[in-house]
């Protein structure tokens, strides 16, 4: 008698598996997948190979859960049969996409984008908050998701984000505050974003355009009033004692530089800020303290142009100090004070008001008086 062939016995088998109710069908399935899994290394190629024509015959004809149950499985495995996981990965529901979508390392770049591209916003989600997202299935989600996409990927670690998915990102952020904190907060995130993002009002700190319409001129001030300063949290002594040991780390070697301070002041990293500024300025903690709680910029700018920091970084650390935003007529006086002053002549004022503020604390009493 002669044996049949591969191809023989895989028609036989398709043939038993369109001739078997839903309920066999699901024993079967159950019985493959019990198969790849019994393997305690990892299923075989050809195995592999060989049984995915019959898992999609299989998956065609049972029920959502027991595709669900397949779906995590197959999740599992670094070898997987391919025909049968682009099936599950598209499918309309996402209890049986998402377990593929999530976590399957057989999927490639190609069949991610495709379903970005092509399916629902639990799919994309379960996309972007994957391990690793490459640059072109980032892409391909921003370009088709919505603003959970954004912030998700954003938040995502594992996120790759080329030049035109940055472009996109700052494009959103226009008009989308928590978009603009999220990406700055990134770690990794490239200094020229950074710039970008700092320099362009966004969401709900955007000025608002004046509708005369609504608001008579005569009303305008009493119905607008000027915001009042909100005051940062100022750190206590363990949040310097705890700082100032990295902060002096990273100033021996060099690298307590622009990039880091804005950093420090984009993350509302507040003890790092004061006593990088200190450490940069050479003047105490309670200087900074005094220029950065201050309503009139002018002592902090001193004090960053003491530190030597360049406009950029001193106009990240007036924006992110806490209160109302800076003012269009503010930000102007404030670079006209930095692009004027010397730095010598800084170093110099900063320093008087290091020893203005010690002559004040060691004799308080005269300081009361006046005298």
């Amino acid at each position: 008698m002669m044996a049949n062939s591969p191809a023989d016995i895989l028609v036989e088998l398709e043939e038993a598996v369109a001739a078997s109710p839903p309920e066999r069908c699901a024993r079967i399935l159950s019985d493959i997948v019990q198969l790849l899994t019994s393997r305690h290394d990892r299923p075989h190629e050809k195995l592999v190979n060989v049984v995915d024509s019959i898992l999609l015959r299989l998956a065609e004809r049972v029920t959502s859960s027991a595709l669900v149950q397949l779906s995590k499985a197959l999740a599992e495995f670094n070898v997987a049969p391919q025909d049968t996981l682009r099936h599950l990965a598209s499918h309309d529901d996402p209890e049986v996409a998402c377990p593929i979508l999530l976590k399957s390392q057989a999927l490639s770049a190609s069949d991610l984008e495709a379903v970005a591209r092509s399916c629902g916003e639990r799919h994309q989600l379960a996309i972007a908050t994957r391990d690793k997202v490459e640059a072109a299935v980032a892409e391909a989600l921003l370009r088709r998701g919505g603003r959970a996409i954004y912030l998700a990927l954003i938040k995502n670690p594992g996120s790759r984000f080329s030049g035109a998915a940055y472009a996109g990102l700052i494009e959103k952020s226009a008009a989308d505050g928590e978009i603009t904190k999220t990406l700055a907060l990134r770690p990794g995130t490239p200094d020229a974003v950074l710039r970008k993002l700092l320099a362009a009002p966004s969401g709900e700190n955007a000025p608002a355009k004046p509708n005369a319409s609504s608001v008579p001129p005569a009303q305008d001030a009493a119905s607008n009033p000027t915001p009042a300063r909100i005051e940062p949290k100022r750190p206590c002594s363990t949040d310097y004692a705890n700082a100032r040991p990295e902060i002096v780390a990273l100033s021996r070697v060099g690298k307590l530089n622009d990039s880091t301070v804005n950093r420090f002041a984009i993350r509302g990293e507040m003890a790092n800020l004061f006593t990088a500024l200190s450490v940069l300025s050479a003047v105490p903690i309670e200087i900074i303290e005094h220029v950065m709680t201050d309503a009139d910029c002018e002592g902090l700018v001193m004090a960053c142009r003491a530190s030597r920091l360049n406009w950029q970084t001193t106009l990240a650390i007036l924006s992110n100090r806490g209160g109302a935003r800076l003012s269009f007529a503010e930000r102007e006086r404030a670079q006209q004070i930095f692009d004027t002053l010397l730095l010598s002549t800084s170093q110099w004022t900063v320093r008087w008001g290091e020893i203005a503020a010690s002559a004040n604390t060691s004799d308080p009493g005269r300081h009361r008086n006046g005298g």
